[in-house]
């Protein structure tokens, strides 16, 4: 009866073992979907359209340069949707995503090289707002 009952706590110890092994390495790899960083080249034609929709003469935005980071989707059809900003001045954040939201353009999957397809992009933006 002892043996039987050390197999059995052997056993209990050899499974433990391996349960905390494989949530080791359950934590320990990444499953996350990175997002695609744009640099200053890659989407001309968006930051091109974005500076000739945008509306510099709000007086709710703050002066000097302005930073804001924005993050989109690219639907299957190539639209640009669920726009989503942050930056310095919440204003000009609201300004950019009315402005990318209401686009009527539609990104061409061929102009983007195999590195830069996804989704999710995201796109660093700076407006200098001087004219008061």
């Amino acid at each position: 009866m002892k043996n039987k009952i050390q197999i059995f706590v052997a056993i209990l110890f050899a499974l433990g073992l391996t349960a905390i092994a494989g949530n080791v390495k359950a934590q320990t790899t990444s499953n996350t979907i990175e997002e695609v960083q744009l640099n200053k080249d890659t989407f001309k034609e968006i930051k091109s359209l974005l500076i000739d929709q945008f509306d510099f003469t709000n007086s709710d935005y703050k002066e000097g340069i302005v930073n804001s980071e924005v993050r989109f989707d690219v639907a299957a059809n190539g639209k640009i949707i669920n726009v989503r900003s942050k930056g310095d001045c919440k204003n000009v954040s609201k300004e950019i995503e009315s402005v990318l939201s209401h686009l009527q353009y539609k990104i061409d999957a061929s102009k983007l090289n195999e590195n830069m397809i996804a989704s999710s992009y995201v796109m660093p933006v700076t407006v200098d707002i001087n004219n008061r």
